[in-house]
Order: structure tokens, then C-alpha cells, then sequence
């Protein structure tokens, strides 16, 4: 789902949890919907990751969220990542 379709649900108010998981070093988010979870997208349809803690926690602000659960269970800060 992407940026401006969460926005949308989230002043509906269909989305009351959103977590930030962890896994290697990105991280992404998912919303939690009474359909189940919706993984946030880029336009051209892949998952949304970010590289940093920091930048996926703004991104959540920005869409009208004040808190966010994080999952860590599968982080590692020291992955390198493969080229893509």
C-alpha cells in the first residue's frame, strides 16, 4: 500500500497499529488493518525499506501516527547488503 493511501486510512482512522520490523540491517513498516497487515510500497510496487531506525520511525510521524511497535528479533545492524 503506498504513502498516500495509508495517510488516507489513518485519518479514517482504519489503522490503529503500525509496527516497524527489523530485518538485516533495513527496516520496513506494516500496518495493522481488520483485514490483517498491509506492508508499505513504494509506487512501483516492492516493499518500502529504510536504512535507518530514525528515518522509518519520521516516515510513520508523517503519516499521522504517534507511536509505532518495533520489532528487532531479526536485525543485524552489521549485514551487508547485496547490490543490487
Amino acid at each position: 500500500m503506498d504513502e498516500r493511501t495509508l495517510k488516507a486510512l489513518v485519518a479514517a482512522g482504519a489503522i490503529r497499529k503500525i509496527d516497524i520490523i527489523a530485518t538485516g540491517a533495513r527496516f520496513h513498516v506494516e500496518a495493522s488493518t481488520a483485514n490483517g497487515p498491509i506492508a508499505a510500497e513504494t509506487r512501483q510496487g516492492k516493499i518500502r525499506t529504510w536504512a535507518s531506525l530514525d528515518a522509518a520511525a519520521r516516515w510513520v510521524r508523517s503519516l499521522g501516527m504517534g507511536g509505532a511497535r518495533l520489532h528487532l528479533t531479526h536485525w543485524q545492524p552489521a549485514q551487508r547488503e547485496l547490490p543490487v
